[in-house]
């Protein structure tokens, strides 16, 4: 029996951004007293009339700028500090991951009394989390998160090499809004990124062990619509057109991961991010083809998922996936990202990232995982 739960209200277009302020009003009952607070990765965004109108109808709406990429738990830790006390009725996360992974964050503990960054780590590992008093709102400025849409977010503590997932079906968004509008103008590296961040998403939700029906029929659309889009994105064709699908596809990706979390991709990736600063979606797509290969012998309807990617064969999607990366500008050997038989093993040995490894439809161990790392490292 296949089952699938994700209460988002979801808006997807061009422009659906204007319906931020009535959506926002029915959120907090009308209480245009109410305080918003809106984090940002960068303040051009408030220049969008629905945030514009958002503002005026909110007086008391607050602004902060988040501008940090894979946000660790000091980076939360001050933003709690800064803001716990102010007693926020709603938060409106507009940026990509890294923006939403603060916001729904920010939810989770904003009712918690918290000392220090280190007891905000005890909690995050102890899963000591409430029920959060507070709601938030998705805005993604990227195409390939679909952060907008799933109920946990991620938070890294580099300095030991971990990462760590703030989780719990009661943190879905309120609301959701994927307006194209917001992506038109990224750089290329980040929308080429972005996408094939959400083509991971989709593969790995097809196959992982808690797939089910619905969410591989959002998978297997979200694929077509991403790698019908990419030629379009590299070739800086279609601008308007190109974005629409691919913020289409990323939310889409977004459902569809959402039940079952992601999978080898995701889980070899975090330590190539946290030891050589690989951008996430560059890592996890560097692995697809070797985790494609590897789960092929476990993927139920393999040819309908090749189908999506538009090949033939398992063998055909590294050079794919490594072509887009290649014309975006990106290095796709990870020597060239520092990488040594040294770091490798012990990325290998911190690959094995609970609730995304054993939800590989094939085991995982070092070994697997270094052969897939030296097939890439060049």
């Amino acid at each position: 029996m296949d089952s699938f739960y994700n209460s988002v209200r979801v808006f997807q277009g061009r422009g659906c951004l204007r319906e931020l302020p009535s959506v926002c009003k029915k959120a907090l009952k009308d209480d245009l007293s109410a305080i918003i607070l809106i984090l940002v990765w960068d303040k051009s965004v408030l220049e969008q009339k629905g945030i514009q109108k958002l503002q005026e109808e909110f007086p008391n709406t607050l602004v902060e700028e988040c501008s940090v990429s894979n946000p660790e738990i000091e980076d939360l830790f001050g933003l709690y500090q800064k803001f716990y006390r102010k007693k926020v009725d709603l938060i409106i996360a507009v940026g990509g991951g890294s923006v939403m992974d603060l916001g729904k964050s920010l939810c989770m503990i904003h009712d918690e009394e918290i000392e220090s960054a280190e007891e905000l780590r005890n909690i995050i590992a102890e899963k000591r989390y409430r029920k959060s008093s507070l709601q938030w709102i998705g805005v993604p400025t990227t195409s390939g998160t679909g952060s907008e849409v799933t109920c946990w977010a991620t938070v890294w503590d580099m300095e030991n090499l971990k990462k760590s997932s703030i989780e719990t079906t009661e943190n879905y968004a309120y609301a959701a809004f994927a307006d194209s509008r917001l992506t038109e103008n990224l750089p290329i590296k980040l929308a080429v990124s972005s996408a094939l961040d959400a083509a991971c998403h989709a593969a790995e939700s097809y196959w992982a062990k808690s797939t089910n029906s619905i969410s591989q029929m959002y998978a297997l659309k979200a694929i077509h619509l991403i790698f019908s889009a990419l030629p379009a994105l590299v070739e800086r064709r279609d601008p308007i057109l190109t974005s629409e699908i691919l913020s289409r596809a990323s939310l889409v990706a977004g459902l569809a991961f959402s039940n079952t979390h992601t999978t080898a991709c995701h889980s070899i990736s975090y330590p190539l991010t946290m030891l050589f600063r690989i951008p996430h979606g560059v890592a996890v797509a560097l692995l697809l083809g070797g985790v494609f290969k590897l789960n092929q012998s476990k993927i139920e309807d393999l040819p309908e998922l090749l189908e999506s990617f538009g090949v033939k064969s398992v063998d055909d999607i590294q050079p794919l996936v490594e072509g887009f990366l290649t014309a975006a500008g990106f290095e796709i050997r990870l020597s060239k990202w520092g990488a040594t038989d040294a770091t490798l093993e012990e990325a290998a040995e911190k690959s094995m990232t609970k609730g995304r490894a054993d939800n590989n439809p094939v085991p995982l161990d070092k070994e697997t995982v270094l052969k897939i790392l030296n097939n890439i490292k060049g």
